[in-house]
Order: C-alpha cells, then structure tokens, then sequence
C-alpha cells in the first residue's frame, strides 16, 4: 500500500476517524469511516430502543462519508422526515469533525411497527428499517457555512428499505457525483466476554471525472471492479475493533495500488451554549414561554446532548434590556 500526501497516514488510533483513500488503477477515490467510543455516547445518551439506535446511527455514519466528500467550511446536517414512528432524525457534522444527532420516537407507533410483519432481522438487524420505522417522507442533506452564504440542499425521497438504499437512490438521479457506499453499525464487544458497545464504519467511493482521450470501457470496468470489491468488504470488518483501517484498505484494494492519506478524525461534541438558548428564548413572545416554565425559571434540554438549561426572568430581562435599541 502508498502512502501519500501532506502528512501521508497517522491514524493515532483506529476509531472516530475518516481515512481518505484514491485508486488511480480504478480513477476512484475514496473514505473509510470508523466510529467507535464516539458513537457509542451518542446512541446511548438518549436510551433509545435498539433498531432506533441503530438506525442513528447509520444516519451519523453516512453523514461523516459523506460530510468528508464535500468541501465546505461550515455543518454538514442529513436529516429525515417521516409519518413513522421515527418522524424526524437528524445527524451533523462540523468542518473540525465535531458530531451530534438526534431522533424523534413515538414509543406507541413504534411498538405496533416492530410487531408488524415484514422482513425478519439478520443478525437483530430489521431488513425494512426505512418503510417500518420512518415511514413515507424524505432524506435531506444541507451544507451551511454561515449566514453570509447560500446553503446547499439535496433532497431525495425515502426510497428503499434502508439508508443506504436512499442515498444510492440519490448518487443514481445525479449527473455530477457517481459513488458508492457499504456501511454498517452494530454492537461489538472490543474483547472477547467483554461488553458490548456500538461501533459504524462505512465504505465510500467515488469515481473521478475522466479525462480526456481516456478509454471508457477501461474506465467503467474499474469503476465496476472497484465497487465489486467495496461491496465485498464485510459487516465483520467494517466494525472489527482491532482492524486497522489502513490494514481493512489493504486488504480490499492492494490490487489497484491503493493510496492512503492522513486521517481526519472525528468527536462528540454539541454546539448547544447557554448564550444560545438565551437568544432562542428572547426570540419568542414572552407568553408563548410560560409552558417552559419550571419552579418558576424556563427550563430547555437541547435534543441533542440532553444538556439541561434553566434561565430566571432575570437573566431573560437582562438579555432583553442588553439589546440595541
């Protein structure tokens, strides 16, 4: 295996990463994901049932690979929306690789879901987890780099029985952007007898533009041998503990001469501030506040880190009266 690039490969650990690769024999590049302890807060902050936890987290992992294909400066979200009983998930990631996410369960809806007939789960994996859990609606991803600039959004309809067949559903409609994906999330004790904790990794590639006077077929056909040999990457090694990414890249791709670059790694980490939920409270009429109200102070959790605030009157007025007239 290459190694090249500014800083060539220093994973510094083999979790919580993204490992940017290219095949030239192929003309694809590509990125490896592997989430580990960071993921792992995130799904079991909230105790959410488990297919809820993992379909999170396939939201998260997704949005890290894809997140590391874009170049932006700013917060890469995938969101969905649905009538299931998962109406609404949510997954970010920062330029910095600072991650959060989120999801929205009706506990009712989602017990008459799970105790509907429908594929039966491999390995405690649902084989429907898009039509049973999040119902008929839409997959979006939004680039935001700030309120000086236009925000992109892709928007495709959930289509398929799980993410990844979604966003295939998406890389298929466009023109400008050919790719692939394999990932997986799981639970996987990191020693044998030890406990379990959940883990994500994921396979990304995409094909580079062609350059001119190239031979297409040559060109197709290494743009199908390099997905026949991302799809034969396994749920077991997407999520092996003690796999080094880079080993993982070898093991699939030493063929086409796989170069591999330096990692870009990847944290738990809200954006939530108390500076933040005092604006948001400022920003709304004072009477519509009064539900929020707990021993006498508004009391909010931020969705995504269930960290708690309470604001007094005081500090709202204070905050009110600091305005510029």
């Amino acid at each position: 295996m290459n190694e090249s690039g500014p800083g060539a490969t220093t994973e510094g650990g083999a979790d919580d990463l993204v490992l940017p690769f290219q095949i030239d024999a192929f003309a694809v590049r590509g990125r490896l994901v592997r989430l580990g302890a960071t993921l792992d807060t995130v799904l079991t902050r909230h105790d959410y049932p488990e297919p809820v936890a993992r379909l999170l987290g396939e939201a998260l992992v997704l949005a890290t690979s894809l997140a590391a294909t874009l170049k932006y400066d700013g917060v890469f979200t995938l969101q969905t929306k649905g009538d299931g009983p998962v109406a609404m998930m949510v997954a970010d990631v920062t330029t910095a690789g600072a991650m959060r996410g989120y999801a929205q369960v009706d506990r009712t809806k989602l017990e008459a879901a799970l105790a509907r007939p429908g594929p039966g789960p491999a390995g405690g994996v649902l084989g429907d987890p898009v039509p049973r859990l999040l119902g008929a609606g839409y997959l979006a991803f939004t680039v935001d780099q700030g309120p000086d600039t236009e925000r992109y959004q892709g928007i495709v309809e959930l289509a398929g029985a799980t993410l990844s067949d979604c966003i295939h559903h998406y890389f298929r409609q466009s023109e400008q952007f050919q790719a692939a994906i394999n990932l997986a999330v799981g639970k996987v004790a990191a020693a044998p007898g030890g406990p379990a904790a959940w883990r994500g990794g994921a396979l990304m590639i995409q094909r580079l533009p062609d350059p001119q006077g190239e031979d297409a077929e040559a060109k197709e056909e290494g743009w199908r041998s390099a997905m026949a040999l991302m799809a034969s990457g396994s749920r077991h090694e997407l999520l092996d503990p003690a796999l080094p990414p880079s080993q993982l890249l070898f093991r699939l791709f030493h063929e086409g001469g796989v170069r591999v670059y330096r990692a870009k790694h990847v944290s738990d980490s809200c954006r939530c501030s108390r500076q933040r939920v005092v604006g948001m409270l400022r920003g709304l009429p004072r009477a519509d506040l009064e539900d929020l109200k707990v021993g006498g102070s508004f009391v909010v959790t931020c969705e995504f880190c269930n960290r708690r605030y309470t604001v007094a009157d005081q500090e709202l007025d204070a905050a009110e009266d600091a305005r510029p007239s």
